[in-house]
């Protein structure tokens, strides 16, 4: 017995009535999600895409690391992707505590993580106008490509896009 046979399991059932081996792995909308490792989100139902839509890049508080931008240029560059949403969300754990915190917390179970960054929000609208800065200004991705920001409600279901 493993710690994932249930979900080995769930696969063998999804596997049975899979559909979309036709599936080309190009964003058929054109679009790229930044979003929230948090799993009360589902991008794909809350935006109304289906698999093969859009590229979804999740990490921990939805922001736009070195590592998103790589992510965007290669999306772009290979697979279709011509705009991008920032979609943060209410209620996230990354709100919630500081960079210091964590470092805290991580030492506490005898792990030292001082080297690491972990990008928290201390402000949740000043961190995602400088994400949206960041993709907009990045010289590596397309002058002028539409990049918009809107804050995903985890209690509502809705989305609500941000003027900047």
């Amino acid at each position: 017995m493993s710690e994932f046979d249930d979900l080995y399991a769930a696969n063998a059932k999804f596997a049975e009535t899979f559909g979309n081996s036709g599936l080309t792995g190009r964003a058929a909308r054109g679009l790229a999600v930044v979003t929230c490792m948090d799993s009360r989100i589902d991008p794909l139902g809350l935006l109304g895409l289906k698999p093969g839509d859009a590229k979804i890049l999740r990490n921990a508080g939805a922001r736009v690391t070195d590592d998103v931008l790589r992510t965007l240029v290669l999306a772009v560059v290979l697979l279709g992707v011509e705009r991008v949403l920032v979609m943060p969300h209410t209620d996230c754990g990354m709100a919630k505590v500081s960079d210091a915190d964590v470092h805290v917390l991580a030492a506490e179970r005898g792990v030292d993580t001082r080297s690491l960054e972990f990008h928290t929000v201390p402000d949740q609208e000043e961190a995602l106008k400088h994400d949206l800065t960041r993709i907009r200004t990045f010289p590596f991705l397309p002058q002028g490509m539409p990049v918009a920001g809107a804050i995903y409600d985890v209690h509502t279901g809705r989305l609500a896009p941000t003027a900047y």
